[in-house]
């Protein structure tokens, strides 16, 4: 029997300069809790945020949208 723990994760939105998230900076966006390498494999499997962003190689993620996938997976 876990705890849990609440935070507010649009509270990350208000550092945030842009509205779109680099999946290179993800780690940076989110203290370190989320890995580019991880998110790259769960979009692979159709487990990442909605509404990525792809020109060329890169990826980006809607600052709205990585939340709500931050959120959802909190509650898991």
């Amino acid at each position: 029997m876990g705890l849990k723990t609440e935070f507010d994760f649009k509270s990350l939105k208000k550092r945030w300069p842009s509205e779109l998230i680099s999946r290179h900076e993800i780690g940076r966006f989110s203290g370190g809790i989320c890995n580019p390498r991880t998110m790259a494999n769960l979009d692979s499997l159709g487990k990442g945020p909605q509404g990525k962003i792809r020109i060329g190689r890169k990826v980006a993620y809607p600052v709205d949208s990585l939340i709500e996938w931050l959120e959802a997976r909190c509650l898991e």
